[in-house]
């Protein structure tokens, strides 16, 4: 159930959905996000990335364009993963405030207004966790395995460190430098923040099952690509510290 509760505002927002073959889902998930956006802020931009989608996501989201004018639309040429979707849309965002979440729809971007309502203070990032996640068994267990395995071996003291549905202050990238062009942007962005020092908050927000399409994620090539990134990372974040 999405909270009821007046909304609180904050200042300014730019919301970044990467997307990647979502044709289905990504239309909705702007106009969701338009609706959410406006419940929170006054002043926003809606920033889609199409990371090389080979089906008619570059269509809709043109034709999106010219009717939403605070739609942006970057095109990458060819796919180059998520975490490079990610990097040229935080490098794109100009609000004061960063939230993201993906353009598949597992996750609603309604309930945005539960990470603005735990801002207080000097937070600088609202992290979602997921109440239950809506996948295959397999799945759950794999992204189990994989939240508890990493949370141990970086250190890391959020409880869902796979969760992509954050809100965070734009600054924070100027601290930073962000590497990695496949999902392990996740992992690389919540280490730097907590090794800088930054204040988290977290609130627990639904998962829901991806309505059309697959994850590019579950295949034994992206598997050993993401395994040999996460040790590099870990080689450098942990041992190197750099």
């Amino acid at each position: 159930m999405i909270n009821t509760l007046p909304s609180p505002r904050i200042s300014a927002v730019s919301a970044i959905l990467p997307a990647y073959n979502d044709y289905a889902t990504i239309a909705s998930m702007v106009l969701t996000t338009r609706k959410a956006l406006t419940q929170v802020t006054d002043d926003y931009e809606i920033i889609v990335v199409n990371d090389g989608s080979s089906d008619f996501s570059a269509q809709i989201l043109e034709e999106l364009s010219q009717l939403i004018p605070e739609l942006q639309v970057i095109h990458h040429p060819y796919n180059q993963g998520y975490g490079a979707a990610l990097r040229s849309g935080f490098s794109a965002a100009a609000k004061e405030w960063v939230f993201y979440t993906d353009g598949d729809a597992q996750y609603n971007p309604l309930e945005l207004i539960q990470l603005v309502q735990v801002l207080e203070g000097n937070i600088d990032l609202v992290n979602g966790y997921k109440i239950s996640r809506s996948d295959p068994l397999y799945r759950i267990i794999i992204g189990w395995l994989y939240n508890v395995s990493i949370k141990f071996l970086f250190s890391l003291k959020l409880k869902d460190i796979d969760c992509d549905f954050r809100l965070i202050r734009r600054e924070l990238f100027d601290r930073i430098k962000l590497e990695s062009n496949s999902g392990a942007i996740c992992l690389e962005m919540v280490k730097k923040f907590q090794t800088a020092g930054i204040t988290f908050a977290e609130t627990p927000i639904h998962h829901y099952h991806r309505p059309v399409g697959f994850s590019q994620f579950f295949n034994w090539r992206h598997l050993w690509r993401s395994a040999n990134e996460l040790i590099r990372l870990w080689w450098k974040l942990v041992i190197k510290q750099v």
